[in-house]
C-alpha cells in the first residue's frame, strides 16, 4: 500500500462526500437504504476511531417525489423548492440512520458567501469544530434554498475540499458512482480504445491524456468536478481518495479501492487557504512585468509603483486578484487601499507619496500565487 493510502487509512479527521447518484435508484429517486448502507460504513470508520465530517448531495433530488416532479428541475425557483422539501427528507434520513447507532446529527447549511467571508468562515469553523467536540455528526450541504445561479459552490465536491481545510482534516473521500480516475469515460470505452484506470496522482504528469467530463441529469458533479476539487484539497495539504460508493466499506476501512491523490508536503495555512480557493475576488490589479516578477519570483509585497490599472469596487482588507499585463491571474491578496485610494497612486515610487501612504498595497505575507 502507498504511502498516500496509508494516509488515508489512518487519518483520525476524514471528510466524506456523498455523491446524490450514491443516495438515488437508477430513475432518481430517493433511497434511504442506500444511505442507511453507507452509514453502515461510516458508522465502522467512527467506531473505530475517526471522526467524521459528511457532505451530503442529494437535496433536490430528495424533494422530487414528494413534490410530484417528474425530473430533476432546470429552473433555479423549483430548484430552490425542491431543496426547500428535501433538505428535511435527507437529514432525517440521517438522523434516522444513525440513531440506530445512538448517534446524533446536526444539519449545516452553507452558500459561497459563507465560505467567501472571514468572519463567516470562521463561524463555521467553529460551529463543526463544536459539533465534534459533542460527538454529534455533521451533515453538511450546499444550502440550494438560498443560492443563486450566479454565487454557488457548483456542486458538493468543491464545498467537501473547502470543509476538508475548514476542519483540518486529514483526508477526504469522495464517494459517488464513479470508481476512480480514468483517463477518459469508461461507458464510452471501446476495444480499439479503452479506458485506463489511474490508481494514484502523485504528480501533474499522471494527468497527461486525462479527459474528464461533466455530471448527470441528476448532480451537477461528474469527473471534472471532482477531479478539480481533488486537485483543490491535495494542493491544500490534504490527501483524497476518489472511489465508488457501492466500494464504501473498503473506502472507510483500508483505502484500497478507488484513485489516491497525494497531498503537497507542507499544508497551506488557513489564511492563505481562504485567499486563495474561497474568498471572492472584490477587484483586481493589473501589474507590469517587473511586479510581477517581484511578487511571483521573488515574493515580494506589491507596491503602487508596479500597478497599472485597477478595477472593481473594493475595501482596504478586501482580497483581489492580482493580474500580468495579459490579463493572467498571477496571485490573490488581501489589498491595503479603498479602490479610489489606490487609484490615485498607481504607477508612483514610494518616495513621491504622502508618509501616511508609504506601504504596500499588497503585503507579502498577504499574499498568495494562484
Amino acid at each position: 500500500m502507498s504511502e498516500h493510502r496509508e494516509a488515508v487509512r489512518t487519518a483520525r479527521s476524514v471528510v466524506v462526500k456523498i455523491g446524490t447518484t450514491a443516495l438515488t435508484t437508477p430513475s432518481g429517486v430517493f433511497d434511504a437504504n442506500r444511505l442507511a448502507s453507507l452509514v453502515e460504513a461510516i458508522e465502522g470508520r467512527m467506531k473505530a476511531g475517526s471522526d467524521v465530517v459528511i457532505v451530503s448531495s442529494g437535496a433536490i433530488a430528495a424533494g422530487i417525489e414528494p413534490l410530484g416532479l417528474s425530473k430533476r428541475p432546470t429552473d433555479l425557483a423549483t430548484k430552490q423548492a425542491a431543496a426547500s422539501v428535501g433538505q428535511v427528507a435527507l437529514v432525517n434520513a440521517w438522523s434516522s440512520a444513525f440513531a440506530v447507532y445512538n448517534r446524533t446529527v446536526g444539519q449545516v447549511l452553507l452558500t459561497a458567501h459563507d465560505i467567501s467571508m472571514r468572519v463567516q468562515h470562521n463561524n463555521a469553523q467553529r460551529t463543526l469544530d463544536r459539533l465534534r467536540a459533542l460527538h454529534a455528526v455533521a451533515i453538511v450541504n450546499e444550502n440550494d434554498t438560498v443560492a443563486t445561479n450566479e454565487i454557488r459552490f457548483g456542486d458538493n465536491d468543491r464545498l467537501s475540499a473547502l470543509v476538508a481545510h475548514l476542519v483540518g482534516a486529514d483526508a477526504l473521500i469522495l464517494l459517488s458512482d464513479i470508481d476512480g480516475l480514468y483517463d477518459g469515460d469508461p461507458r464510452k470505452a471501446t476495444p480499439d480504445k479503452p479506458a485506463r484506470f489511474i490508481p494514484e496522482v502523485a504528480a501533474q504528469g499522471d494527468l497527461d491524456g486525462v479527459v474528464a467530463g461533466r455530471g448527470s441529469s441528476l448532480g451537477t458533479g461528474g469527473m471534472a468536478s471532482k477531479l478539480s476539487s481533488a486537485l483543490l484539497a491535495a494542493d491544500a495539504g490534504v490527501p483524497v481518495l476518489l472511489a465508488a460508493a457501492a466500494d464504501a466499506g473498503r473506502a472507510l476501512d483500508d483505502a484500497s479501492v478507488g484513485t489516491v491523490f497525494a497531498p503537497r508536503p507542507e499544508r497551506m495555512s488557513a489564511r492563505k487557504f481562504w485567499m486563495r480557493y474561497a474568498a471572492e475576488s472584490a477587484g483586481a490589479l493589473t501589474l507590469d512585468d517587473g511586479a510581477v516578477r517581484a511578487v511571483i519570483k521573488q515574493r515580494r509585497s506589491l507596491l503602487p509603483a508596479g500597478i497599472t490599472s485597477v478595477t472593481g469596487r473594493f475595501h482596504g482588507g478586501d482580497v483581489v486578484d492580482l493580474r500580468a499585463l495579459d490579463g493572467h491571474t498571477v496571485a490573490r491578496g488581501v489589498v491595503a487601499y479603498d479602490q479610489a485610494e489606490l487609484a490615485s497612486i498607481i504607477g508612483r515610487s514610494t518616495h513621491e507619496l504622502p508618509v501616511e501612504m508609504r506601504r504596500p498595497a499588497v503585503h507579502a505575507d498577504d499574499l498568495v500565487r494562484t
